[in-house]
């Protein structure tokens, strides 16, 4: 039996349960949990206004020890510490043989409808698993292609960030953007998501950082990852400021919160031939474009699921970009709270002071 997490019914936070995992199969792995971040996706999810089959465990961004694996598991062994990420990829649809695994829907990475669910109840009562992982829970049971060894000099509290909010973050610069050093980038949004961005942006040599919050705290810790320049994201004129900063605008625009009015403003931000990449998930019925004479300055938008990472290959770089102190996920990290703070982490949240929150297991 595991304690998890449990989301019964959207609007009324989670309930704290025991769950009982399945022995894995031959391509799953089963995770002692150790530590997971929450994210602004759970909270979608938790307050109903992305729809999910329920009861379910959430939690996405995670890292923790294998326990055991499945007869063909052929990617980690137990004892291996491990970060796991939802964008779990099946290896041979065309989005993963032309390279943007991130756009696998994963079809194989879930039991079929005939088997035994991965998690239960008690009594035998399915609980849904929420986008592959369901890290709510001192157990995970998960396709191997949902999970990547790393060095085990590695905390686990700090890898947890990595899963999620790093690798978006830091995939949107590297991966989906491709920022050449000497452009200026923008990222509007400074929770863990996109202080990630900044940082990596600064990794990645661009010439100008710039942090746009409405948060006077976030935008200081955006300046300790990296930001060469913050404004308030609701200032009157913070377009026309930015604009005559860089000279006509900014070369990528990155939007990390997940609303229409800062990608709208991701959009606005954007010098002739630039790119706005939406990052953040936004509510179901918003719609961004380019106008006609955006169209004509040769702008682009972009999508960028999960910052179209290659896991594999990212996460352990990421990790090696941390150990070399290049990645800074300390100050990313707000807090470190118990499973049983969950509900209190995700009120934190939503007050929007703080960047992430990640449950410690004991």
């Amino acid at each position: 039996m595991a304690k998890a997490a449990i989301l019964e019914k959207p609007g009324e936070g989670l309930v704290i349960g025991e769950v009982e995992l399945a022995d894995p199969l031959l391509h799953e792995v089963l995770i002692d949990t150790k530590a997971c971040g929450l994210c602004h996706s759970d909270l979608h999810f938790i307050d109903g206004t992305y729809p999910h089959a329920l009861p379910a465990i959430p939690g996405h961004e995670a890292a923790g020890v294998v326990r055991a694996v499945g007869s063909e598991v052929k990617t980690v062994k137990p004892g291996d510490h491990v970060v796991s990420c939802l964008s779990a990829f099946c290896g041979h649809c065309e989005f993963c043989v032309t390279g943007r695994m991130a756009l696998c829907m994963g079809a194989d990475t879930r039991r079929s409808r005939g088997q035994p669910p991965r998690i239960a109840r008690a009594g035998g009562d399915p609980v849904a698993q929420m986008l592959n992982l369901s890290a709510f829970s001192e157990q995970m049971l998960i396709h191997e292609h949902a999970c990547v060894a790393i060095d085990k000099d590695m905390p686990l509290d700090r890898a947890a960030v990595i899963g999620c909010a790093v690798t978006t973050g830091a995939g949107a610069i590297f991966n989906a953007c491709s920022v050449v050093p000497g452009e200026t980038v923008a990222v509007i949004g400074c929770g863990g998501v996109g202080l990630a961005a900044i940082n990596a942006a600064k990794i990645a040599g661009a010439g100008k950082v710039i942090a746009v919050d409405p948060i006077p705290e976030k935008r200081k810790l955006a300046e300790v990852l990296g930001a060469t320049h913050s404004f308030d994201a609701m200032a009157e004129d913070v377009v026309d400021q930015i604009v005559a900063l860089t000279g006509g605008g900014v070369h990528h625009a990155i939007e990390a919160v997940g609303r229409q009015a800062s990608a709208d403003l991701a959009v606005k931000l954007l010098r002739r031939g630039g790119t706005a990449t939406i990052l953040g998930m936004m509510p179901l019925d918003c719609k961004v474009g380019l106008g006609a004479m955006d169209l004509l300055s040769g702008k682009k938008l972009q999508g960028a699921i999960m910052g179209m990472n290659h896991f594999p290959v990212d996460l352990p770089r990421l990790v090696d970009f941390y150990m070399r102190g290049l990645l800074d996920l300390d100050t990313i990290i707000a807090e470190r709270i118990s499973l049983d703070q969950v509900n209190e982490g995700f009120d934190k949240m939503r007050a929007g002071h703080s960047a992430r929150s990640v449950i410690v297991f004991d």
